[in-house]
């Protein structure tokens, strides 16, 4: 069949279910999709778009820029470093060892992210559960750049650790337990079997963790503080543009308007690459 007569079907096909969709569903997915699309159109409509350019140009929203960049992607590698054994851990662990494994693992999503900021700092802070051993080695986390990325691998982890857990029992373990049978070593089957069957997926959840990251503000305002350089995120530099020091309200908005549009970036590719992968 070609690509022409292929593409044809599934718009016949896409058409269809569009018509078997119930009437009366249609006036909830309205608002559900203006729910979500408002805020945004409200955000593009109150934009000074005169002065766009110099906001988001600016050394402060660049500095700000690139420490959330550079943070989510070390955040992001760390993440896929303890988070891939953890979900293979739980994919393939009883059902009751899972249920509490997934449990722990899904906390943080719906705790707020405040919260995760003071259990950071009762772990790590001075005073806290290791702060003092941390402190008498002269180690100091708290407030550093080095606390970014800690904030943001705690609440982005679950992301990656949800999706690829998922993509683990889609994939099964058969194709696993044939190459072990032909004499394949544990690593082997990780590596040449089981991340190639979950690859998708994987990807999917890292792209999530990254975005994530990108977009941490709770718990790296308690654990890691708001200096210029060393922990103001682009999320922390919209919220100190937003609540004053001498800074205009459209200024905040610029930069929410940076951010979303890197954020709409990782997303498109993201859909590029499993769109490519489907082909």
């Amino acid at each position: 069949m070609s690509v022409t007569a292929e593409a044809g079907l599934q718009t016949r096909a896409s058409g269809s279910v569009l018509r078997r969709i119930p009437p009366w569903l249609a006036v909830p997915a309205a608002l559900g999709a203006l729910v979500l699309v408002l805020p945004f159109v409200a955000l593009l409509v109150r934009l000074d778009w005169a002065g766009v350019p110099a906001a988001i140009t600016s050394p402060a929203a660049m500095q700000a820029l690139t420490l959330s960049l550079s943070t989510a992607s070390i955040a992001t590698i760390t993440c896929v470093i303890l988070g891939v054994p953890l979900a293979l851990v739980i994919a393939r662990s009883p059902q009751w060892l899972a249920a509490i494994l997934r449990t722990l693992t899904t906390l943080p999503l719906v705790l707020p992210p405040l919260v995760g900021g003071i259990a950071l700092l009762s772990l790590l802070g001075r005073g806290g559960l290791f702060g003092s051993a941390l402190a008498a080695a002269g180690l100091q986390i708290p407030f550093t750049t080095t606390a970014v990325v800690i904030a943001q691998v705690f609440v982005a982890l679950p992301f990656l650790v949800i999706s690829a857990e998922g993509a683990l029992r889609t994939a099964g373990t058969g194709h696993e337990l044939v190459a072990a049978s032909l004499g394949a070593s544990r690593f082997t089957v990780f590596r040449r079997v089981t991340l190639p069957l979950v690859a998708p997926g994987l990807v999917a959840g890292t792209v999530l963790c990254f975005a994530r990251a990108l977009g941490e503000f709770g718990a790296t305002a308690l654990f890691a503080g708001n200096a210029p350089g060393v922990t103001r995120t682009m999320p922390l530099a919209i919220y100190t543009a937003f609540n004053g020091a001498g800074v205009q309200e459209d200024t905040a908005i610029a930069l929410s308007l940076l951010l979303i549009m890197v954020a709409v970036a990782v997303l498109l590719l993201m859909r590029g690459w499993r769109a490519d992968a489907v082909r």
